[in-house]
């Protein structure tokens, strides 16, 4: 996110602009060329891709990865005129604001406080941490979506004792660290 000083008196608001899906990182970095290329850093304050970030297993491993929020949007907090209006709209891969008509709807503060407070790296990072007593989920192998709770942890082996409820009884089962998820 890219943030500026406002020079106008008048009120910035925040847009959603439509680009064409898998393209959003490409036309942000475009956006951000014109903006300095017009001179429109105090009209135009911020451009902003909404991340959550989620843990996923990626060949075996467990990674942490950015996720879009909205795939083929971009959040824009800037002062709306003719000229702001023109050069965004005329960005190569934007295919128009969000709104009725030809007329750009402003988000309310409440819908950009939902989309700017995503689950950060740190967030997701932290549900991947368990200890003895934790209740977790188990994410991959015959056990999967099963839940439990962490009886021991063996760091040198990288593995869990995960207590199950199966067959009417609780059963250990041993499983690599990281494939179980915190609750």
């Amino acid at each position: 996110m890219v943030k500026r000083d406002v020079e106008d008196t008048k009120i910035p608001q925040w847009f959603l602009v439509h680009t064409y899906s898998g393209s959003e990182k490409k036309v942000l970095a475009e956006l951000e060329e014109r903006i300095k290329g017009y001179g429109l850093e105090g009209r135009i304050l911020n451009v902003f891709l909404p991340l959550d970030h989620e843990s996923v297993i990626e060949r075996g491993k467990r990674k942490i990865k950015p996720v879009k929020v909205f795939p083929g949007y971009l959040l824009i907090q800037m002062i709306m005129d003719d000229e702001t209006w023109y050069i965004i709209r005329n960005t190569p891969g934007v295919l128009g604001f969000v709104g009725s008509g030809n007329k750009p709807t402003p988000l309310t503060p409440d819908e950009v406080e939902k989309i700017v407070n995503r689950i950060s790296e740190e967030e997701a990072k932290e549900k991947l941490n368990f200890g003895v007593g934790n209740k977790v989920k188990i994410l991959v192998g015959p056990f999967i979506n099963m839940e439990g709770i962490v009886e021991s942890i063996d760091e040198g082996k990288g593995t869990t004792k995960v207590i199950l409820k199966m067959f009417g009884r609780e059963m250990p089962v041993e499983i690599e660290s990281e494939y179980i998820q915190k609750i």
